[in-house]
């Protein structure tokens, strides 16, 4: 399978070039400017002390998440969905997506009566937008935790992250399951699916969606096989961008 090559010359089972630009926000208290191939999505993470008035007494906190693209972040304008005056779907689907594949991976009692908010906005949208906002909204998240405890939010010892957590497309173009599928790739895949994955190897949540012919078990097992091999790459990417010094958002 490995010995077939793609457009940009990667093979199935390899991901775009990723980068993860971690605290590139000056004024939030957690961010990372993540790029899958030329995707480029900016995740900011906000604190806040306190907890929305449904969860207030229940010494947990919660975390959300909001998703956005820019109005040229594809190849034609798009209006702004504030100026239209309503949330689209798809844009409510990614939001809710991100916001459950982060609180997979948190202790919310650990985190105290505290809420972070993520803000995934797409820069430049070249295929893979959510997981992409998803694997950069994790290291947002961490630096925003981090960043509580310093500030004596929660607890030196509290442990609110339980593990990391990432995603990666997967489908099958021309009957070979592919890795990371760029935009020229999505459109016209037979299979496509996203899979959010914890560093673990746990699944969080598999979407997946015959586009053509509906694919067999063993198909589904090597693209499940394909998105284990991305995640476990881009944790230890998020990890790697973790451990990285710097000069610290919010401070």
């Amino acid at each position: 399978m490995t010995e077939a090559t793609r457009k940009d010359g990667r093979t199935v089972d390899e991901l775009r070039t990723v980068t993860i630009e971690r605290g590139w926000s000056d004024q939030a208290e957690g961010s990372a400017l993540i790029s899958f191939g030329r995707t480029k999505v900016l995740c900011t993470a906000s604190f806040t002390n306190g907890v929305p008035r449904w969860k207030s007494g229940s010494g947990k906190g919660w975390v959300t998440a909001e998703y956005a693209m820019l109005p040229r972040a594809t190849n034609d304008r798009t209006d702004r969905e504030s100026v239209k005056g309503r949330i689209g779907g798809r844009t409510h689907e990614i939001s809710r997506l991100i916001g459950r594949s982060l609180r997979a991976v948190v202790d919310m009692k650990a985190l105290g009566e505290n809420t972070i908010v993520i803000d995934c906005d797409v820069l430049q949208a070249d295929g893979g937008t959510r997981t992409a906002a998803i694997t950069g909204a994790y290291v947002a998240l961490a630096d925003a935790i981090e960043w509580a405890r310093g500030k004596k939010f929660i607890g030196q010892r509290s442990t609110p992250l339980l593990d990391t957590v990432s995603a990666v497309s997967v489908g099958i173009i021309d009957g070979d399951p592919m890795l990371d599928l760029a935009y020229v790739e999505d459109v016209r895949a037979e299979t496509d699916m996203n899979v959010v994955v914890t560093g673990r190897g746990l699944f969080v949540e598999v979407q997946g969606t015959a586009e053509g012919a509906p694919f067999d078990r063993t198909e589904l097992n090597s693209l499940l096989d394909l998105a284990l091999k991305g995640t476990a790459e881009l944790a230890a990417l998020q990890r790697a961008a973790l451990e990285t010094s710097t000069a610290g958002a919010g401070e």
